[in-house]
């Protein structure tokens, strides 16, 4: 059990305003694991003057300097790594096997760019007669999901920090254990007080009212689209700037001269890991309809050979979903794609027959998708793929971009350079060509509905920087 009962602010732990706490599960036990205050509007009110209080001596510290803080903290989590990646399989359900490299070692990387990336704070660039220069966009608030914490976290955090921004930072509440480790890590760290601040709470009282404050320059929330849309409806009184990374419905197009077992391999995996609750999930498979009674029975053998169970078992790839209330999103889901006439290969919406308890999904299948069906229209955030077969190369890039999202996509082809061809036609903010790996060092976001803004790389510092020009 971890209990929380104080919020960080102003370089503290102090008692919150808010009245009550939350408990945190387990989903794969359904077991109290944990308790967070519930803050309120007053306790919002705190952070936002501490981290304005903090901004104008934060923003005038040499970004070198704060390059050393980034450092110190990247020491922190490396130290205590193992910890961090056990609190979130406990509170998420992502299998060990995944959770440290996935939620914990990747983030680090990219938390341990910006000690390099901070240098561009203080490049100035001569235009004919001005001088133009960056500075921090100012206190920023971030409002987090549940699927990836840390990541998206840190994510927001790294850049931030390298600007000369102050922070304050309201995580899920399913999953806001990590977000308290963390703060203790900053605390470790020296960070000056009123840099970063922490307030957990519901999103109807803390989210709205950090989205909404007139002393917060800039808000950052990742989560879905209709969320999203909320929060920017909140700020767009003051004007402030805001970030967003929404929801996904990506394809990986899959080309005739493809090496097929390796594709429809990575295709099936990528979605089931963290089962399914990925914003960037290739849920929609873009088959060629001349191999695509072939791609069916290698998609199925390779979901029937994934192990579903124990988030701490090592043999388990693919754990529960992270609440009661996504498990019941997603069997509804598989329910409507039987009733949409899509034809199921393999799992459903049925419990799985092993577990006595758990937020358990079985990893499914569906064949013979209309594109059109709302299962391959919205997402679906559970271990659903959709196989859909195209005539040709045409269609195939129509079917990629037919979605309201664009967050992600792959594609897989016989050369890199037929593969790049058709990632160029893609609308989406990023594209894996063979099984490409993740970069922290480039950019990561979304078109259309799947938000603005960018993270990580250099693009990401840029949502935290404001340019002046200086005319002389």
């Amino acid at each position: 059990m971890r209990k929380h009962r104080t919020l960080f602010i102003d370089g503290a732990w102090v008692a919150p305003s808010g009245q009550g706490l939350a408990e945190v599960l387990n989903p794969a036990t359904e077991q109290v694991i944990g308790q967070v205050p519930l803050g309120d509007e007053r306790d919002v009110e705190r952070a936002v003057a501490a981290a304005r209080r903090a901004f104008p001596a934060w923003a005038r510290t040499p970004a070198s300097v704060r390059a050393g803080y980034i450092r110190a903290l990247a020491e922190q989590l490396k130290a205590r790594a193992e910890e961090m990646a056990g609190v979130i399989t406990a509170e998420l359900g992502m299998p060990v096997q995944w959770c440290r490299a996935v939620q914990v070692e990747g983030p680090l990387e990219g938390l341990e760019s910006y000690v390099e990336i901070a240098a561009l704070m203080d490049q100035v660039r001569e235009v004919g007669n001005s001088l133009v220069i960056r500075e921090p966009v100012g206190v920023c608030a971030f409002i987090n999901p549940w699927n990836y914490p840390l990541h998206q976290l840190l994510g927001k955090l790294a850049p931030a920090l390298a600007a000369g921004c102050t922070v304050v930072v309201k995580p899920s509440q399913e999953t806001p254990l990590h977000a308290f480790l963390l703060a203790e890590m900053i605390a470790a760290s020296g960070l000056p007080a009123g840099v970063f601040n922490l307030v957990s709470g519901p999103g109807s009282k803390v989210g709205e009212a950090l989205a909404k404050h007139p002393d917060v320059d800039m808000v950052s929330f990742t989560g879905s689209t209709g969320a999203g849309v909320r929060v920017a409806q909140a700020a767009a009184p003051s004007v402030k700037r805001v970030c967003l990374e929404l929801g996904g419905k990506s394809p990986l197009l899959i080309g005739e001269d493809a090496d097929l077992a390796a594709a429809v391999r990575h295709g099936v995996q990528d979605v089931m890991i963290n089962s399914g609750q990925t914003c960037t999930a290739l849920t929609r498979m873009l088959l060629p309809a001349s191999r695509y009674a072939e791609a069916l029975e290698l998609a199925r053998a390779e979901t029937e050979s994934l192990r579903i169970g124990d988030p701490l078992d090592p043999q388990s790839f693919l754990g529960p979903m992270c609440s009661a209330a996504q498990r019941r999103t997603v069997r509804d889901y598989i329910r409507l794609g039987q009733e949409e006439g899509a034809r199921l290969l393999c799992g459903g919406a049925e419990a799985p027959s092993e577990f006595e308890r758990g937020y358990y999904v079985k990893p499914t299948l569906f064949a013979d998708v209309d594109n059109r069906m709302r299962i391959a229209q919205e997402e679906i955030f559970g271990p659903v793929l959709c196989l859909i077969p195209y005539a040709d190369e045409e269609e195939a890039v129509r079917l990629a971009n037919d979605s309201p999202f664009g967050l992600s996509s792959a594609v897989w082809a016989g050369t890199p350079e037929r593969a790049l061809t058709l990632a160029r036609q893609l609308r989406a903010g990023q594209c894996f060509v063979n099984g490409g790996a993740f970069n922290y060092r480039a950019p990561f976001g979304g078109y259309k509905q799947s938000g603005n803004g960018r993270e990580w790389g250099e693009e990401g510092l840029g949502e935290f920087v404001e340019y002046k020009a200086i005319q002389l």
